[in-house]
């Protein structure tokens, strides 16, 4: 999910009939007005079960990437942006080869959590399967795939199936771990940070149990501060850390 300047909420979204990976569809991406209003649902053939996505809000257009499980790829779709919805301008498929699989307990183990670097144009790509972070260069110009770009962060140690991804306010990148890759009891429900030059920084578990750790949010604050709230998928809650600049 993510918000536009113009008040619009966009939502990827992964239909399955009976919530397994056996009846996914290919999925929307669904934009919502400011009044809660689904207004628009965008198909697309670069939308094919969006596992995760990150957007680029530029005003009055917007680059939206997103991770698809359902053929292992990253894509980029152009809108232009209105206050009447978005207006599709061109879309590529600018990754691809990603490990990818359907998954009982996790629904999907496939390329999941994107950050965006702006001044070096590289867009970050956590690949749960492959367990391992990547990064695609020339990600909002680029015309097609050239596979899954290079690897910047593969670290057995620390990392139990890469999953959603974010940056700290001092550049860094945070990723979470699902636990059903490369499974360590005494790592459990990990956020691992690390920079984008690929150097182990330090964890922290959201749950003294497996398989808590999965979706992270980074916004930085007016006062030099920045929030850090991140989800625990065992007891359904959010906690959430104020971190210093």
């Amino acid at each position: 999910m993510a918000t536009l300047q113009y008040g619009l909420v966009l939502v990827a979204n992964l239909p399955t009939a009976d919530g397994t990976s056996a009846t996914a569809q290919a999925g929307s991406l669904l934009v919502i007005n400011n009044q809660g209003q689904l207004i628009q649902t965008i198909t697309s053939n670069e939308i094919d079960g969006p596992w995760d996505m990150t957007v680029v809000d530029e005003g009055n257009k917007a680059i939206v990437f997103f991770a698809n499980a359902l053929n292992g790829t990253v894509s980029r779709i152009d809108f232009g942006v209105s206050t009447q919805g978005l207006t599709k301008l061109n879309a590529r498929t600018i990754a691809s080869g990603y490990q990818h699989q359907g998954d009982p307990a996790a629904l999907f183990d496939a390329p999941t959590g994107l950050v965006y670097d702006k001044n070096s144009d590289r867009l970050f790509v956590a690949s749960t399967l492959d367990n391992a972070v990547f990064a695609v260069s020339d990600a909002s110009k680029r015309k097609d795939s050239n596979g899954p770009g290079h690897v910047i962060y593969d670290d057995p140690t620390h990392l139990h199936g890469a999953l959603a991804m974010a940056e700290a306010p001092n550049g860094h990148l945070l990723v979470t771990n699902n636990d059903v890759i490369n499974s360590d009891p005494n790592q459990p429900s990990e956020i691992v940070e690390f920079t984008k030059q690929g150097e182990f920084v330090k964890e922290i578990s959201v749950d003294p149990n497996q398989g808590g750790s999965f979706g992270l949010a980074v916004a930085l604050n007016d006062n030099g501060t920045a929030t850090l709230a991140a989800v625990d998928d065992n007891t359904a809650s959010i906690t959430i850390w104020t971190l210093e600049n």
